[in-house]
């Protein structure tokens, strides 16, 4: 008999060079160390300079200013300068290289721009240049396929009176013109009817789009503490030309000493840029060459958190962000912070108003990062986001205009479908990497775009890293199965399931994937693949006498086998046991600096014995009681001899106290329950159609005497795996008073993130033929690297 395991790819599946050569072989040879390098210091670089690109749009407005002294001067004439200058070559103003769906931009900021040199008689010659930009464009601003900025209708149509008045000669008919004043009136007709603080944002954002008409007392209600309104330099700027509020200034004065001449579309923007470079680095897999900037940057959000900085509390997106982040990292944040966006105050906000996606996609993955029981903010939260994202992706389903680098069109349908604790490190790696753009556009009033939010080096390396990876993975493959050839399992005279075999492989190498933890990764499908062998074993094919002698020799250990009494099944797997932890133990020695022998021998028979007692329950029909079962069933889960080896060769040193303490012991109780609550549940009808009574579901029903049905059972059954999964991962995050490494406890978490894939449908690990889901993943761990456009 052979064991089935993911096959490695044929080289005629891969794409050809010009030379005859293998991409795929190209692709899978060992990085440039040096180039590696050069991209990580360049990225380490943008930790401490956030790039913003400027806004023609808010630049304008800033330009538009007069000057108090003297007001046929402008106030800030290097910014009027900075239009001249910064033209694009077809006439408008705006990002160089925007989307062809980007046209309604680029005419607001050029029309902004126009009307900023016409009040200051300059630039004639770029007057006439954006004024036929207009003249050729105008028609897309009327056309619905086309990206609208926020407030374009209100504030594009006010632009347009305010060009009539400058004796602007824009070509647009009466007709025109007057389409344009209907779809403002409607908007705000539509708008004030509704009476909502939302609407009341809204307006107050775009005050631009008002002038002296603005209820300025009403829009001065959202000025910050940094004298701003909504961070935008283009409503403050507008806000100070009609009231002279001098926090206004001292804000606009603030971003002309940062930025120069031009200013942008929104600050600060400092705290989400970082903290979004932090998000990028751990979904594209290469944070770990960053820990020292990421430590940083956590810190001084936490510092910020606790004075309940502005830059934090303003903004639902950066909020959440910062929330999941530090919590998941161990700081102690509260949940109350994010009762602020609860459905009624979110949609009473401007964000709300405007339904911003990301915003509620934020708010969305910050909610599944619960840590206690009864958590009524995050509940809350989970299930009006999560409504709110369903909409979201059924009305977009019938969106044919959108633009082609709107990342939230490939986070959303990720994060409803895996959120934090069902997806594995690595199939997040792929799916971040093959959905980067470099090119990202965003749109508030105007377009911009940052380094630090996308760019070519962040993409580089995160496809170099998980190339390199992939090719340890095959290296690893052809390990582990050399390992499988010389243990003598393929002598059993019982098949060992293809599906498990694979996954014994496959999630934990898109689980444990840096690639210094080798021996880790190989312990751990080898501990798996024997876990499946010694489960099956009791549970189907050995006789009582050979359990019993599989026991007696684990505890004798030192023993020749050939001079024992025991069938050859029992040789087999006593030896493949035997080797196999020798071989662990040794390279354990070499982390932890002491025979960890006797320990992993322990673990074995406990494992050994919890199956004889299922055994014997099955053989004398025996209905143990439902604690009794669980008890031992934290055991028989076989999760010991998988996790606690990877524990002593992850890194750190594990002293015996740490291993003996409370917190170790709670930690194993706490994945290994979660685990057997997860088989019994997906098990469950698979099980009492082959006459097996022994399980969480079955027994309470016995136990019950018909006091509850099997569905109640199954639903509280499933709320304790939601309890024990929160448990776990307070215990994981939580820094204060551990005695366990970081490394070591998110052994724990990964190890949990494999059972929900495993035991998530319980057709794929018990499926005769391969499933799609296994071929899936041995692609993404082994088979098809990614090859990047050039």
């Amino acid at each position: 008999m052979s064991l089935w395991l993911p096959r490695l790819p044929s080289p005629s599946l891969s794409p050809a060079t010009s030379d005859g050569s293998n991409a795929r072989n190209e692709v899978h040879s060992r990085p440039n160390i040096n180039i590696l390098e050069g991209d990580k210091v360049r990225i380490k670089k943008m930790f401490d300079k956030i790039e913003l690109s400027a806004s023609s749009y808010d630049t304008a407005w800033v330009a538009m200013i007069p000057s108090p002294s003297s007001p046929q001067t402008p106030l800030f004439p290097q910014s009027l300068n900075w239009l001249l200058q910064n033209q694009q070559n077809d006439g408008s103003w705006g990002l160089s290289d925007r989307h062809e769906l980007l046209v309604k931009d680029s005419l607001l900021s050029t029309l902004a721009c126009v009307l900023a040199l016409k009040q200051w008689g300059v630039g004639e010659q770029q007057t006439n240049r954006g004024l036929g930009y207009i003249e050729s464009n105008i028609a897309s601003a009327l056309d619905d396929k086309q990206h609208s900025p926020i407030g374009f209708d209100i504030i594009f149509s006010h632009l347009l009176e305010q060009a009539q008045k400058l004796d602007l000669n824009l070509p647009l008919g009466g007709k025109r013109l007057e389409t344009f004043m209907q779809k403002r009136e409607l908007e705000l007709q539509s708008g004030w009817g509704s009476k909502s603080e939302g609407w009341k944002a809204y307006v107050a954002y775009i005050s631009e789009g008002f002038g002296k008409s603005q209820n300025w007392e009403m829009a001065m209600k959202f000025q910050r503490k940094n004298g701003s309104l909504f961070n935008s330099p283009a409503t403050t700027a507008s806000a100070y030309t009609h009231i002279n509020n001098a926090h206004c200034l001292d804000y606009l004065f603030s971003l002309l000493d940062k930025f120069g001449n031009a200013v942008p579309a929104v600050h600060p923007f400092d705290v989400y840029a970082r903290l979004h470079m932090v998000d990028s680095l751990e979904k594209l897999g290469i944070d770990r060459h960053f820990k020292e900037e990421i430590e940083s940057i956590l810190e001084e959000t936490w510092r910020m958190w606790q004075k309940e900085e502005d830059d934090i509390f303003l903004e639902p997106t950066t909020c959440a962000m910062a929330f999941r982040l530090l919590r998941l990292h161990g700081y102690n944040v509260s949940s109350d912070a994010l009762d602020r966006f609860s459905e009624d105050r979110f949609y009473n906000s401007l964000l709300g108003y405007l339904r911003d996606v990301e915003a509620v996609l934020e708010l969305h993955k910050a909610s599944h990062i619960v840590l206690h029981s009864n958590d009524l903010v995050l509940e809350d939260l989970n299930s009006w986001t999560q409504h709110f994202l369903e909409e979201y992706l059924s009305s977009s389903s019938k969106n044919a205009y959108k633009l082609p680098s709107n990342h939230i069109d490939h986070e959303v349908p990720f994060a409803m479908r895996f959120p934090h604790h069902a997806y594995l490190d690595f199939i997040l790696n792929r799916r971040s990497i093959e959905h980067y753009d470099v090119h990202q556009t965003r749109i508030l009033k105007s377009s911009y775009c940052s380094m630090n939010l996308a760019n070519k080096e962040f993409l580089k390396l995160g496809t170099d890293d998980f190339n390199h990876s992939q090719l340890l993975f095959r290296e690893e493959f052809n390990l582990f199965n050399k390992w499988f050839m010389e243990s003598g399992l393929e002598k059993l005279h019982f098949p060992i399931s293809k599906t498990k075999a694979a996954y014994s492989f496959l999630t934990v190498a898109a689980t444990l994937t840096s690639p210094e933890l080798r021996e880790a990764r190989l312990t751990w499908a080898k501990q798996s693949l024997l876990g499946c062998v010694v489960d099956d074993f009791f549970d189907v094919w050995g006789t009582e006498d050979e359990h019993i002698n599989l026991i007696q020799l684990m505890e004798k250990w030192d023993v020749d086998v050939d001079k024992e009494s025991c069938s050859e099944t029992v040789k087999i797997i006593f030896l493949a046991l035997k080797k196999t932890i020798h071989e662990i133990a040794a390279e354990a020695y070499k982390v932890q600096g002491r025979s960890v022998l006797n320990h992993l021998i322990q673990i074995t028979v406990d494992l050994l014995r919890s199956e004889l007692k299922e055994a014997e329950w099955c053989r004398n029909k025996c209905v143990p009681s439902i604690e009794e079962y669980e008890r031992n069933g934290i055991i028989s889960m076989a999760l010991g001899p998988i996790i606690i080896p990877v524990m002593y060769l992850v890194g750190p040193k594990l002293p015996q106290s740490v291993t003996e303490s409370d917190e170790y012991n709670c930690l194993f109780e706490l994945v290994s329950i979660y685990g057997r609550y997860l088989n019994d549940v997906n098990g469950y009808q698979r099980e009492k159609e082959e006459g097996k009574f022994i399980n969480s579901i079955s027994l309470r029903l016995i136990h019950g005497h018909g006091e509850e049905r099997e569905e109640e059972i199954i639903k509280k059954i499933q709320s304790k795996i939601e309890e024990k999964r929160k448990e776990l991962l307070r215990m994981v995050s939580k820094e204060e008073g551990s005695k366990m490494t970081r490394e070591v406890r998110d052994v724990y978490w990964k190890m949990s993130r494999s059972l929900h894939l495993i035991y998530k449908k319980e057709d794929v690990i018990h499926a005769k033929e391969m499933p799609n889901e296994v071929l899936n993943i041995r692609d993404i761990v082994l088979n098809s690297p990614i090859i990047l456009d050039s």
